[in-house]
């Protein structure tokens, strides 16, 4: 039942309903496209490219001061030698030696890494001998492991081996068990609800979650691995009468070949581009980047 102060209120007031048409969003980038300079900006092909020429214009300009060939050849010096190594097929046959060696000594310290780290994340007693063997272990140089290595393994691939697995275990290990720390707890708990335990628990759900820290780790491992191959090789020289990229330098180096030594340098450089750019991006790009685990 109705009261008179009810049927004494106002009624609100009603507005007149309108639409406002909007432009599609095609046609207003069209209508605005970006500035020439922040589209060449937006390359990042080309501000690598940028940088490298100018660095490259530097060691010319710096080539030239000096005045040198035995100190310092020109970028040109350089390249002609590069070449030259390539066309003849000895530089090519140094890299095929290095990168054999690496590859190996590589998937195996992986492959340790990865044992540990899943020891490290079952048991407390995986995690304490993980935890006291990076500690007493990762600030070792690996170089520093090649005199007893030689003496163990004799000279050698073994030797080469024994220092590019202790150069590549430490840091993926740190950098995976970090990862696995990293995973939330729910997670964790919808694997054990399926009745994941074990390595299956490690392999489904810990190692997907964790992936951008084990690619950190890969990447690190790679260049401590690619750089200790090279020094082990300045060290001891050839293996079985042939030699790496390390040997091709220091042979050059002997023989005052610097556009060579050059050459060898350029070939490392140029290695490790490749391998960061054409593996490592590629397979950032199709795994943590696509999934949205990483921007």
């Amino acid at each position: 039942m109705s009261t008179p102060a009810t049927k004494a209120r106002p009624l609100p007031p009603v507005r007149e309903e309108y639409e406002r048409p909007l432009a599609p969003l095609g046609e207003l980038a069209l209508e605005v496209p970006l500035p020439l300079a922040k589209r060449i900006a937006g390359q990042s092909w080309l501000r690598k490219t940028l940088i490298a020429l100018v660095l490259i214009a530097g060691w010319e300009i710096a080539a030239r001061l000096v005045d040198n060939d035995l100190l310092l050849p020109t970028f040109g010096a350089t390249l002609s030698a590069f070449v030259q190594g390539i066309w003849s097929g000895e530089l090519l046959q140094k890299t095929a030696v290095s990168m054999s060696v690496l590859l190996r000594g590589y998937m195996l310290g992986a492959a340790l890494a990865f044992v540990l780290t899943s020891l490290a994340v079952s048991t407390r007693i995986g995690r304490d001998l993980l935890s006291m063997l990076t500690a007493m272990f990762n600030p070792l140089p690996s170089i520093a492991l090649l005199p007893l290595a030689l003496l163990w393994f004799g000279l050698g691939t073994g030797s080469l081996l024994f220092v590019l697995v202790h150069s590549v275990l430490w840091p993926l290990a740190l950098n995976t068990y970090s990862g696995f720390q990293s995973v939330p707890a729910t997670l964790r708990m919808t694997g054990r609800n399926y009745g994941l335990t074990g390595l299956r628990h490690v392999l489904l759900i810990l190692v997907p979650a964790a992936l951008p820290s084990i690619l950190a780790g890969l990447r690190v491992g790679w260049a401590f691995a690619w750089r200790t191959l090279i020094a082990a090789e300045l060290v001891f020289g050839a293996s079985s009468g042939s030699g790496g990229l390390g040997w091709y330098i220091f042979q050059n180096r002997n023989e005052l070949y610097t556009d060579r030594v050059f050459a060898g340098l350029a070939a490392v450089i140029v290695i490790g581009l490749l391998v960061e750019h054409l593996v490592f991006d590629t397979l950032e790009r199709v795994t943590v980047r696509r999934w949205g685990v990483q921007q």
